[in-house]
């Protein structure tokens, strides 16, 4: 893996790649917002209560600054997060009738940790050629 990754630096560039996978987190972490804010808003609808929304949605919005400041290690923890945001898709997708969200927040997840392993990689090591040179 270490290897292909690397050959693949060579081959596109940090530039291109950072980019990317820069684009892949942002896509995933919104779609990863909006089916959790799907999901509270049809838990809200059947017990009118918005409290388990807040606490699905606040871990996501803390890391925000981090994204916003493109920081590789806020990416990296937020990767390790997204591992339990898979977890609650797995699990919504076992209740009657929401299947098709669980598994839309399992992959809206899994996509996030991938988005943030790549970034969190490129672009450190971005980083660390700019001060070298």
């Amino acid at each position: 893996m270490r290897r292909w990754l690397e050959s693949l630096e060579a081959e596109k560039g940090l530039d291109q790649l950072t980019a990317q996978a820069r684009r892949w987190v942002l896509i995933s972490y919104g779609a990863l917002a909006l089916s959790l804010l799907a999901w509270g808003l049809l838990l809200a609808r059947d017990g009118g209560n918005l409290r388990p929304l807040l606490a699905f949605l606040l871990p996501l919005v803390l890391f925000l600054p981090s994204l916003l400041a493109k920081r590789p290690r806020g990416h990296a923890w937020l990767a390790f997060v997204s591992l339990l945001y898979f977890m609650i898709g797995v699990n919504v997708a076992v209740l009657p009738g929401l299947g098709w969200l669980g598994w839309l927040i399992a992959l809206a997840a899994l996509a996030l940790f991938g988005g943030c392993t790549l970034y969190a990689r490129f672009r450190s090591r971005q980083l660390r050629t700019a001060h070298e040179g």
